[in-house]
């Protein structure tokens, strides 16, 4: 099989060394991809965008399926158009992709259905949120309605910032068009879990869970990023939790899309909240995380290409979905700065140092040739994801990992997973 994959962060540099895996592909391609994505695939300059010249790239190389790994082009409409050429591709359509790409439909999918979360209102007029927030408790969630790279979500402790918040995304805009409509949210508190899931339009198939860490800076402060780490398992994640995910928000979600008339097709990723009240959707992406995708398919025990194509060919419930019995934790290294301002270009060391360990796994997320050489090419740099048999100890052999490579101005959180130790 020739695969391509569309998109060029360390999710998709995850994606291909899982695809890499299987004996049934003889080559693969990924468009535009990334420094590292290259040691597998032969990496071509289309950009996630551009559907023509991607639809007609995979024409001319014969591709047997396209796995598209990036929000923007799901929500775009790429598979779409991949259908409409007669393509085989991997993701949602453009109707099913708006679970991901409009907040306020997703919330009110969950109204209609009665998929737990958490209470919300939506406002296209900055006036009128501002209006509803003079009598809104304290703290409250501020959410941009479309695709903001993970960063458009504001939560406000005080009326003061709310007012800032409604200024930030819907008047200065500085999330784009995605500030053109915002939901407020009641504010939950309990433990985030992510669940990652695969579907074929009628079956669900849970993968093992994983916890993200937003905030740039350790202890949780700073500014909301793609994703500064994660770690799979969550310890919170219960058998009794997971039950109750099934029955009143996998499968129900999966449901209420086909009764919509948007069958969903790929992957559903859960965001969850653990509240006293019991686990609530705080979102809902179209795609697989990044980088909880380092941490999960490092240890899905499947050939990745037997699950995709039983997702797009409704024959998901004769897949056994299996995952290894440990665990696996990621710390990104980023540029000094990130997410506001950085520099980039500079050389990456000590790659193949972690090459040589088996069970570490360095995943790029922005990194580009110069000179032939390796060098950082974004704000998120090289996720650095480690096994272990429990999480504790792959926590720490992520930490080794972190000091093998480096760069200059790197950065990263020193408290990744942490909230195991509480578990």
């Amino acid at each position: 099989m020739k695969i391509l994959i569309v998109g060029s962060g360390g999710r998709e540099h995850a994606i291909a060394w899982k695809i890499v895996q299987s004996p049934k592909v003889d080559k693969i391609y990924c468009a535009p991809g990334n420094a590292g994505i290259a040691e597998y695939a032969e990496c071509v300059n289309i950009g996630a965008m551009e559907f023509d010249r991607l639809v007609d790239f995979a024409r001319e190389k014969e591709i047997d399926l396209t796995v598209i790994g990036m929000d923007d082009p799901l929500v775009g409409g790429v598979v779409d158009a991949f259908e409409a050429a007669g393509l085989r591709v991997f993701g949602p359509r453009k109707n099913a992709a708006i679970l991901e790409g409009s907040k306020a439909f997703s919330k009110d999918l969950m109204k209609k259905y009665h998929i737990p979360t958490a209470a919300y209102e939506t406002f296209d007029d900055p006036q009128k949120a501002l209006a509803y927030l003079e009598t809104a408790k304290m703290p409250i969630v501020l959410k941009a309605d479309g695709l903001a790279l993970g960063k458009g979500v504001l939560i406000c402790n005080t009326l003061e910032e709310a007012r800032e918040g409604v200024k930030t995304i819907m008047e200065e805009k500085k999330f784009g068009a995605a500030g053109s409509r915002m939901v407020v949210e009641e504010f939950m508190t309990g433990r985030e879990v992510s669940v990652l899931s695969y579907v074929d339009g009628k079956t669900i198939k849970p993968m093992t869970s994983a916890q993200d860490h937003k905030r740039a800076g350790d202890g949780d402060t700073g500014l909301n990023t793609g994703g500064m780490g994660t770690f799979s398992p969550s310890p919170f994640y219960t058998e009794k939790v997971d039950e109750f995910c099934r029955k009143y928000i996998f499968q129900p979600t999966v449901d209420a899309m086909a009764a919509e008339g948007r069958p969903f097709k790929g992957i559903i990723f859960f965001g969850l909240m653990l509240t006293e009240d019991g686990p609530k959707v705080l979102e809902y992406n179209a795609r697989f995380g990044d980088p909880e995708a380092q941490v999960v398919l490092p240890r899905m025990k499947n050939d990745i290409v037997d699950v995709f194509e039983a997702c797009i060919d409704g024959t998901l419930d004769q897949i056994d979905l299996q995952f290894e019995d440990n665990a696996c934790v990621c710390v990104v290294l980023a540029s000094d700065g990130y997410p506001v301002s950085y520099k980039k270009g500079f050389p990456i060391k000590g790659l193949e140092t972690v090459k040589e360990h088996d069970g570490y796994y360095c995943f790029h997320a922005g990194s580009a040739f110069k000179d032939g050489q390796i060098v950082t090419g974004g704000g998120r740099v090289l996720g650095i994801s480690a096994l272990g048999s429990d999480l504790v100890e792959a926590r720490a052999n992520a930490y080794k990992a972190v000091e093998w490579v480096d760069f200059e101005n790197k950065y990263y959180r020193h408290d990744i997973g942490k909230a195991i130790d509480e578990a």
